[in-house]
């Protein structure tokens, strides 16, 4: 009797064991290799989960021009499995396909939050096609779709492509605050736009956070910060910020060149004018000023539409370089970024001149210059 109840016992426990045990991993159904795709726009990370099923069919026959209308229905189907009554396309293979956006994105001009959708597809025969992200993103196919648990509904144009064997995910489009994401297989593709509509913004939340830290203690760090605003003309006071703690913050800031002249790029976008006279020349006197560098300000500050200050820091740079390269052809662009044509082509006779020995390309393009300013062309 002792030994049919350890027996019992033993069976028991290892039996409920052997049934709360996780699944062993096999093969996935029907052979459709899981695949995954990712693409960054700047901090924004968009994945995309899915089996790819291919044209040709287990038993080796093309099903090649029987995809779409046929193995993928038009419409909604019925469903003879699940809670659904009629289901959209599951977007590939087995499992539905999952999207995950890491930040807040504009899917076809549409808002939808950071978090992973189930992706799923209504095609049709001619037209827009309709594509659903679901809250549901962990269900077998599409059997138990509940239009309740949209978060999206959007709509795409279908279009020819080359021939796909495998369905396949594609970012065909990858740029800094915009992709497209293509679903392709078959002879068609159906693309969808994914925009990052605030990408400035999550770049500055990243920084700040950033230079509360051990980044924040280095004056090149923070002038990198400030250089951000400059060049994206983007929150420019707190490019301002950034760029006094690199000039003079406390253990961290050093006045040099870089720091200066980011400071005095600011200055000239937020209409500082009397401290940006005074940042300038601090910039220019300062020993690491190079006249390649100083040439470079008087370029920055015309492309900004200060033609006062420019031409005032290509003086300043001729005055500290006489008759060096490129000096000249700055006072040539100073003069004729105000006006003065006689005085502007007399410098730029002068820089052809001071032109290194063998450097073909500036002389060419002096000579170019040359010929607008006998014509009283602005050169810049």
């Amino acid at each position: 009797m002792r030994r049919i109840i350890a027996s019992l016992l033993f069976f028991g426990i290892f039996g409920l064991h052997t049934i709360s045990a996780q699944n062993i991993s096999l093969p996935p159904s029907g052979g459709n290799q899981v695949c995954e795709i990712s693409q960054y726009m700047g901090l924004v990370k968009v994945s995309v989960n899915y089996s790819s099923p291919d044209v040709t069919a287990n038993n080796g026959d093309s099903r090649k021009g029987q995809i779409w209308g046929k193995l993928v229905p038009y419409g909604l189907s019925p469903n003879t499995f699940g809670t659904a009554k009629n289901i959209p396309w599951r977007a590939g293979a087995n499992k539905n396909t999952i999207v995950t956006f890491s930040h807040d994105v504009l899917v076809q001009g549409r808002p939808i939050q950071a978090g992973s959708y189930g992706l799923h597809m209504i095609p049709v025969e001619s037209g827009a096609w309709t594509v659903i992200f679901s809250n549901n993103n962990n269900a077998w196919g599409s059997y138990f779709y509940d239009a309740k648990d949209d978060a999206l509904r959007v709509e795409a144009t279908p279009e020819p492509c080359a021939y796909q064997e495998y369905l396949t995910f594609d970012f065909t489009v990858r740029k800094q605050a915009t992709s497209t994401l293509a679903m392709k297989w078959d002879e068609l593709s159906l693309p969808i736009t994914i925009e990052v509509p605030n990408l400035n913004d999550l770049y500055i939340e990243e920084m700040t956070a950033q230079l509360q830290d051990i980044p924040g203690y280095s004056w090149q760090n923070l002038n990198q910060a400030a250089q951000f605003c400059l060049s994206n003309n983007t929150h420019l006071d707190k490019g301002m910020e950034w760029a006094n703690l690199a000039v003079n913050g406390a253990f961290v800031g050093q006045a040099n060149f870089s720091t200066l002249s980011t400071k005095a790029m600011l200055e000239a976008k937020l209409e500082k004018g009397e401290e940006l006279e005074a940042t300038l020349k601090q910039a220019m006197d300062h020993p690491s000023a190079s006249v390649l560098q100083i040439h470079s300000l008087g370029r920055q500050l015309i492309g900004m539409g200060r033609k006062t200050e420019a031409l005032m820091v290509f003086q300043t740079n001729a005055e500290k370089y006489p008759e060096t390269w490129p000096v000249n052809i700055g006072l040539a662009r100073g003069h004729s970024a105000v006006g003065n044509f006689k005085e502007a082509l007399k410098f730029a006779k002068k820089a052809r001149k001071n032109v290194p020995e063998g450097d073909s390309l500036n002389k060419n393009n002096v000579e170019k210059l040359i010929k607008m300013l006998k014509k009283e062309q602005d050169i810049n």
